[in-house]
């Protein structure tokens, strides 16, 4: 990883952003280039940033567009940006609707300050960093789907793909992240760069028609229930 990663924070709650400001820009990992109030502050304030963002750390609940309803927008600006949000809130249907917006990551705000530095440079690595109670409850969301067919825990990710092809770096990597492997993992696995690991994983979600790693995961387990 090269350091240090260009950081927005998106935050309402003047004492949580003054917070996360003070401790995130403190780290030598971080080089914090914009900090908002709001997803429409956010995207005024972003053509006066000394560089692009490529980690942001952005709240849901707030004033105007929520921070769910703000990624697409901010996605559009920042297409090579990685988003995490953080709440409050813990439960599947708001976790699922972040992942399907395009967040990479979803983090409670109890979420101790040493961790979720840890959980940014994870996400700035390609991970989709979760908090354990999120975690648990998109478990339990899954595990209470009902299912049609039983699970065929046989069939790999990457052999449960639509009719149009991908090309065999597509396919290997989309089981490196079907192992649970971070695109930086992906990029040392077969000697390309994470930008290359980025261009291929973009072809994979164009082909399948999905906008995230959660969504792909998702296509699969679809796909295993028929």
């Amino acid at each position: 990883m090269q350091f240090p990663f260009a950081l927005a924070i998106i935050e309402d709650q003047a004492t949580i952003r003054e917070t996360l400001h003070e401790y995130l820009c403190a780290q030598p990992e971080f080089r914090c280039v914009l900090v908002a109030g709001s997803i429409e502050a956010f995207l005024e304030l972003l053509p006066t940033a000394a560089v692009p963002p490529q980690l942001i750390l952005s709240d849901i609940g707030l004033p105007g567009l929520t921070g769910t309803q703000g990624l697409p927008f901010i996605l559009t600006r920042l297409p090579q940006a990685q988003v995490l949000m953080l709440s409050v809130y813990a439960d599947a249907g708001r976790v699922f609707e972040a992942l399907r917006a395009g967040a990479v990551g979803y983090l409670l705000k109890n979420t101790p300050l040493a961790q979720l530095k840890e959980h940014l440079l994870h996400a700035a690595a390609g991970g989709s960093p979760m908090s354990p109670g999120v975690a648990h409850y998109v478990v339990q969301a899954f595990a209470q789907m009902p299912a049609t067919a039983p699970l065929n825990s046989g069939i790999a990710l990457a052999d449960l793909l639509p009719a149009e092809p991908l090309t065999n770096r597509e396919r290997e990597i989309v089981r490196g992240i079907e192992g649970g492997l971070s695109y930086k993992l992906i990029a040392d696995r077969y000697c390309i760069s994470i930008e290359t690991v980025r261009n291929h994983i973009r072809a994979v979600y164009r082909k399948l028609q999905v906008n995230s790693k959660a969504e792909l995961m998702a296509h699969a387990l679809k796909r295993q229930r028929r």
